[in-house]
């Protein structure tokens, strides 16, 4: 029944998560072997290349000042302007800064250029550049709905391109194989809130582009997708990353809309107390390529995100199982091959 759910409704946001959090061990999400789940463990080498974007403030700074004062990697730092990463030592051997703005493909192909150029391969490369817009979705302007999309979502692409370039074909030269892409999504790519919607449609976007791309590498290139939902964080997210549309609708004025809500639970300093560092989610990064283990596709960081995410997962499941009935009571039913195959290509 699943599979011809799935089958039938491929493009639908809720099978999108359903097959992210499949339950394990589950008998209602039947399980497929995968050449995935035998792939090889990723290897970080110790003088492991990172290339970051959006190293001017919060979690960027503090993914590329751990890397540079506490291990043996060496990192590509980038910001729209080099000034911004004067809090990072001027170390030639382990640090690299670059002028980056992810909106320009002809700048990202120059970064990854200096970055080969200088340390001759990259390792891990990390989509952070980002920031968030609120308000009233009926009032919003193209020029702002797209803007965002040209950082957040065409940002992450074009830098995601030209890596998968790098870590298949310019790491080998070194004795290096491949490599690991991180994308700092945030829960907002898996759970919606009001008044940020084009905020929530980059990150889907973002997360969907990540799932659907790493489906699409060979095994013998060890290149490892992973996607990043940090929860509340005391980073720039409500500070410069933050901003408001230049117009709000007299509709959405009352205090009790939810869009105001959400910005009061925002403004709400003890909801704040349980956010993560900038330092906690470089460190879950730092872990994640360390620890030995296979690198996941989606990782909630924050007891916040993984309770939010878990609730929404669960509401989805407990959704499609009243859906049922009528959904599979449409179209036809594929082969158990068919079934298979497709099963093992949404792994």
């Amino acid at each position: 029944m699943w599979i011809e759910l799935m089958w039938e409704n491929s493009n639908c946001i809720f099978l999108k998560k359903l097959v992210a959090y499949r339950g394990k061990g589950d008998p209602a999400f039947p399980q497929f072997p995968s050449e995935m789940e035998t792939k090889n463990l990723y290897t970080l080498p110790p003088d492991a290349v990172w290339l970051i974007t959006g190293c001017s403030s919060g979690i960027g700074a503090g993914l590329a000042t751990r890397l540079a004062k506490e291990t043996t990697n060496r990192v590509v730092a980038t910001a729209r302007q080099v000034s911004a990463l004067s809090y990072l030592e001027d170390n030639s051997q382990k640090v690299l800064k670059l002028a980056l703005d992810v909106t320009s493909p002809a700048a990202i192909d120059e970064a990854f250029r200096k970055a080969v150029e200088h340390f001759g391969r990259v390792d891990v490369v990390v989509n952070n550049a980002g920031y968030t817009i609120m308000g009233d979705t009926e009032t919003s302007t193209p020029l702002e709905a797209r803007t965002l999309f040209d950082t957040n979502f065409w940002g992450a692409v074009e830098v995601t391109k030209r890596a998968l370039g790098v870590m298949r074909d310019e790491n080998p030269k070194t004795g290096q194989r491949g490599g690991v892409i991180f994308f700092v999504s945030s829960m907002g790519g898996f759970v919606s809130t009001p008044g940020s919607a084009f905020y929530h449609a980059s990150k889907f976007a973002m997360e969907g582009f990540a799932e659907s791309v790493a489906k699409e590498m060979h095994l013998d290139w060890n290149i490892h997708f992973c996607i990043l939902e940090p929860g509340g964080t005391t980073t720039e997210y409500l500070g410069r990353s933050f901003k408001m549309m230049g117009t709000r609708h007299p509709a959405y004025a009352a205090p009790d809309m939810p869009t105001n809500q959400m910005l009061a639970l925002l403004d709400n300093k003890e909801i704040r107390k349980g956010f993560s560092s900038a330092d906690d989610i470089a460190r879950g990064m730092w872990e994640l390529v360390t620890r030995g283990e296979k690198i996941p596709i989606r990782v909630p960081l924050g007891k916040d995100a993984w309770e939010a995410v878990v609730d929404e997962a669960g509401k989805v499941k407990e959704e499609l199982e009243a859906l049922g009935p009528f959904s599979t009571s449409f179209g036809g039913s594929m082969g158990t091959e068919e079934k298979a195959a497709l099963g093992q290509l949404t792994q």
